[in-house]
């Protein structure tokens, strides 16, 4: 019984290496799997010129993922000062009936963002090339209830928007974007916009409203 302490002694020792162990065998494989902690992530150029306007939700966001990501990159409002180009294709939402009852009232709607956009660098050499991304939601309607939906509807594209700034920054921090970068010389070159000024980020709305159907921009722009 004497040496009971040293045996529990050595148990948590060993308890303790395997707890590491364990820990750091976790760590290899969610690193194998390109698992990365949310936080920094430097981008590769330090100046960064994008035409997508500042004075909406949508580009005011933008900037604030790309400042909080890559804290060493600078926004710049001339073109030629910049390192890299982020420019904005397209920006639409559609608003389209799913399903309609036996009245003619809809029941239920999908909505649609696209957003298109490339990233060129100083020589307009294609760093990432024209990409679309595009989220999709179904939510239903009751149109007893017009104003709530309408709310609800608004409250949905933005939170599709703020999904889709997070996957433009996922895009822009990839390896192969990195890689590009550094070989710009090598990438080929896009046939740059003449006109490079700040366009809106409002989403240009489409899509037919039936009777008792929400507005696409209710109570104000949706940005």
């Amino acid at each position: 019984m004497a040496h009971t302490p040293f045996l529990g002694l050595e148990l948590s020792r060993s308890l303790r290496r395997m707890i590491l162990l364990t820990l750091l065998g976790s760590c290899v494989v969610l690193a194998a799997c390109g698992f990365r902690l949310k936080g920094v992530t430097p981008l590769p150029f330090d100046t960064l010129y994008t035409n997508i306007a500042e004075n909406s939700a949508f580009g005011a966001s933008m900037r604030r993922a790309i400042r909080a990501a890559s804290p060493n990159t600078r926004f710049v409002a001339d073109p030629a000062e910049a390192q890299a180009r982020l420019l904005q294709v397209a920006n639409n939402q559609r608003l389209r009936e799913l399903s309609i009852d036996a009245d003619g009232r809809v029941e239920e709607y999908e909505l649609t963002l696209e957003f298109v956009f490339q990233l060129l660098d100083a020589g307009g050499h294609v760093i990432l090339p024209p990409t679309t991304l595009r989220a999709t939601r179904e939510l239903p309607y009751d149109d007893t209830m017009v104003q709530a939906k309408q709310s609800e509807i608004t409250d949905v594209f933005q939170q599709m928007q703020q999904s889709m700034v997070d996957r433009v920054l996922r895009l822009l921090s990839a390896p192969d974007v990195s890689a590009a970068f550094a070989n710009a010389e090598r990438q080929p070159t896009a046939d740059t916009p003449a006109d490079l000024s700040p366009v809106s980020t409002d989403p240009a709305p489409s899509g037919q409203n039936l009777w008792g159907a929400p507005s696409l921009n209710p109570a104000g722009p949706l940005h």
